[in-house]
């Protein structure tokens, strides 16, 4: 399709700002819904915007996540109060595995004031921030690096992985799919996922709303191994279904006063 200039200011806003609701654009496009609603619907026709229920997003590959310094800053403020809330919920005193991605790096931020955590990640980045608490001792998997993330893979961290058990896993995932899947891109890093939940009495997922509906080429696990679940806004149907049904409980994150 042959842009307009309207359209290509709405693409650049929503590949600024992550997803964004009809309303939030009309607003800052300075038009009616209908006229968003009708450039939303072309530019999707045309591949370059993939709708969801209430907003639109840029597509996203099913293979390859976006790059980690992108991620860094897509959606930070609902990660930060994701964070918060898991870091009010940990106890003093207890072992924790925390795996690779941005949402759990906040929650290591979120963490440094702890005291006597034991905290097992293979996460460099996770590492390097609880690295500053002199309270928490932490404990790094072997395995390859990946430098694209620093994030630690492969059958020797499986294998590090199951010489515990802890009290709590805090894992990030790429997407939820409406089928009660959660997805991820590296068959690798899915793998010591998958051993991280076996090993903790409790896991806890971290997601904030831009993962739901978003698709991923491997399936990590399914809602229903999961205990609870923070996020930054009240999930959309069928997600708030498959939730109750899975008897998660759900923790949406507010801004503290």
């Amino acid at each position: 399709m042959r842009s307009n200039p309207r359209q290509i200011k709405l693409l650049h806003a929503v590949r600024e700002h992550g997803d964004l609701s009809v309303e939030t654009l009309a607003e800052m496009l300075g038009v009616t819904l209908q006229t968003v609603r009708r450039d939303v619907q072309g530019l999707a026709d045309a591949g370059l915007l993939v709708r969801f229920h209430g907003g639109v997003r840029v597509p996203t590959s099913t293979v390859e996540n976006i790059a980690h310094t992108q991620r860094e800053n897509l959606h930070a403020p609902g990660k930060a109060r994701i964070a918060a809330a898991i870091a009010r919920e940990v106890p003093n005193g207890c072992s924790l595995i925390l795996n690779i991605g941005t949402t759990t790096e906040a929650v290591a931020k979120a963490l440094l004031q702890h005291q006597g955590l034991r905290v097992i990640t293979n996460n460099l980045n996770v590492a390097a921030i609880l690295s500053g608490n002199s309270s928490c001792e932490v404990i790094v998997t072997g395995g390859v690096v990946r430098p694209r993330d620093r994030g630690i893979v492969g059958e020797a961290t499986v294998d590090f992985i199951r010489q515990f058990k802890v009290d709590l896993a805090v894992i990030g995932i790429s997407g939820i799919e409406a089928d009660g899947t959660l997805r991820d891109y590296d068959y690798r890093e899915v793998k010591v996922a998958q051993a991280i939940i076996d090993h903790a009495r409790e896991v806890w997922l971290a997601a904030d709303h831009s993962k739901f509906g978003r698709p991923a080429m491997v399936e990590l696990a399914r809602l229903s191994q999961i205990n609870r679940l923070f996020t930054d806004a009240p999930p959309a149907p069928p997600f708030d279904s498959l939730l109750e049904a899975a008897g998660i409980r759900c923790t949406i994150a507010q801004d503290t006063p």
